[in-house]
């Protein structure tokens, strides 16, 4: 039985800078890691310490892992300066990814915040590749400006899918923009679905999911078809540490991902 605190080496095989202050790295392990999406791994550096990351790659593609990470801390500003062909760790993967058998045959709301569509990515990546499965794969995402808008090439490529709608929002515009201004909840509007039968899916700050999900209820979407990726406070990543409890749950075990209904009587979900 495999080691569950055994990382194993990876080497950096790729950096992209996406915005000013949020790097995806490419790692390609030496052994094959295989996640589902919406699970997280631990990234780190020997000697100097390890976090939880969900991957934004394509789960079906087994060679290699890329995740997506804001400078925010004293371990991501190490990771900032990372250079090509430095060897990290990963292990993993963990906790409980998004139930896709679950979304078959139903309307897919996909609403992202900021560094939140990275784990967004994944699944986007993983019902594009089946997309005769589900009805429409609505998808909306929202940053502070332009400039922090991650993917760029990429969102133009998922509006090109025949069954994809895709609507950005910035909160504050430049020259350049051309398209809606205001938070992500002003364009959860006109959705192009049928409540009854659909699903949303919510990933982003804790501010931005609080209201996310009181507009989706407001909208009629029931508890139980809202999924939240609460990754917050997540540190072990084997629910030994308590650092990430929820109640009676611990989130790197029993999530990272909950339907609302399991969590929606929770004191102080948002932090």
């Amino acid at each position: 039985m495999k080691n569950p605190y055994q990382p194993i080496e990876a080497i950096i095989e790729d950096i992209i800078l996406e915005t000013p202050n949020i790097k995806t790295f490419v790692l390609r392990p030496k052994e094959y890691i295989e996640f589902q999406t919406g699970q997280f791994v631990e990234f780190g550096l020997a000697g100097v310490g390890e976090a939880p990351f969900t991957p934004s790659s394509n789960p079906n593609v087994k060679e290699k892992i890329e995740l997506t990470i804001m400078k925010v801390g004293r371990l991501t500003n190490k990771l900032h300066i990372l250079e090509k062909g430095t060897i990290a760790t990963l292990r993993g993967p963990y906790g409980k990814g998004y139930p896709l058998d679950e979304f078959k045959g139903k309307d897919i709301l996909i609403v992202g915040g900021g560094v939140g569509l990275a784990p967004l990515r994944s699944l986007i990546y993983a019902l594009l590749a089946h997309p005769q499965d589900y009805k429409n794969i609505i998808i909306r995402y929202g940053a502070r400006t332009p400039q922090d808008l991650l993917y760029k090439k990429e969102i133009l490529a998922w509006s090109n899918f025949k069954n994809v709608n895709l609507v950005t929002t910035v909160d504050t515009a430049d020259n350049s923009w051309k398209g809606n201004v205001g938070v992500v909840t002003t364009i959860l509007k006109d959705l192009p679905l049928n409540i009854k039968n659909a699903v949303a899916i919510v990933c982003g700050p804790p501010i931005m999911m609080k209201f996310t999900t009181l507009k989706l209820l407001e909208l009629r979407f029931s508890p139980e078809s809202i999924y939240l990726s609460m990754e917050r406070n997540m540190s072990c990543g084997l629910g030994k540490c308590g650092h990430c409890r929820i109640g009676k749950y611990y989130v790197c075990r029993d999530g990272p991902v909950f339907r609302y209904e399991e969590i929606m009587n929770i004191a102080d979900i948002w932090g």
